[in-house]
């Protein structure tokens, strides 16, 4: 079953042009962590004759550690949760446009079988399972692009959440700054508390509560519990 939502990890500079221009920006790959990544979208590029590939990419899984300090790391961190069914069905309506799921692929499963090659913009290596990434990207043999923007509804967007290493006093201004642009009211906008969570802290409180009161009770049964001594008669007494 596919995920009810998408989420884009990036940067505050980024959202703000989403969210102002209305528009999601697919880039050259050129410039990604992962050099693999790059390199199989470019080989595809150039064996299929085109002029151009630009990618997004999104996660279907939760919020997590690894996606803040890989995607979005810092105070300007952003996380953008979308609304998958309503997303996919604008991006779908763009000519050029392929999108679907990463498979993970070992080195030997390379070796022993052969991927299609039309698979090649969406296949990474196993150490990057975890990351559940959905892709989308944009193909054209017309001229050389570093940038397709495809207009979407904000209505696209179920939630918006702030870095997990904002500082919290800032995080109140930020919130309304970006409500303050047109049409973002209505969307939640959240600070994450993935690193510093009161609700953890206060269950974890109440765990070692229980814990201790528990230890209590044993000490104070143990130490109620009658002790038998045994005398022993000195033969010929």
């Amino acid at each position: 079953m596919a995920a009810r939502f998408l989420r884009r990890y990036t940067d505050l500079p980024s959202l703000l042009y989403l969210l102002s221009e209305r528009k999601l920006s697919l880039l050259n790959p050129d410039n990604w962590d992962d050099s693999n990544d790059s390199y199989l979208l470019n080989l595809y590029r150039t064996w299929m004759g085109l002029a151009s590939v630009l990618a997004v990419c999104f996660t279907q899984v939760d919020e997590t550690y690894h996606h803040w300090r890989v995607f979005a790391p810092g105070p300007s961190g952003i996380c953008i949760r979308f609304k998958r069914a309503e997303l996919l069905g604008q991006l779908d309506d763009q000519s050029g446009i392929r999108m679907g799921a990463v498979s993970y692929l070992k080195l030997i499963a390379m070796r022993r079988r052969t991927p299609p090659f039309d698979d090649l913009p969406f296949l990474k290596r196993q150490a990057f399972a975890n990351e559940r990434e959905f892709r989308v990207i944009y193909e054209s043999k017309r001229g050389h692009k570093e940038k397709l923007d495809i207009p979407i509804p904000l209505a696209c967007i179920d939630k918006i959440t702030l870095s997990p290493w904002l500082h919290p006093a800032l995080f109140p201004n930020a919130r309304s700054m970006l409500k303050s642009i047109t049409g973002v009211r209505p969307i939640p906008i959240v600070h994450s508390t993935l690193v510093s969570s009161t609700q953890w802290k206060s269950l974890a409180e109440k765990v070692a509560k229980r814990g201790h009161n528990s230890r209590q009770v044993l000490s104070s049964q143990s130490s109620d519990s009658p002790t038998h001594s045994t005398s022993t008669l000195s033969a010929g007494a």
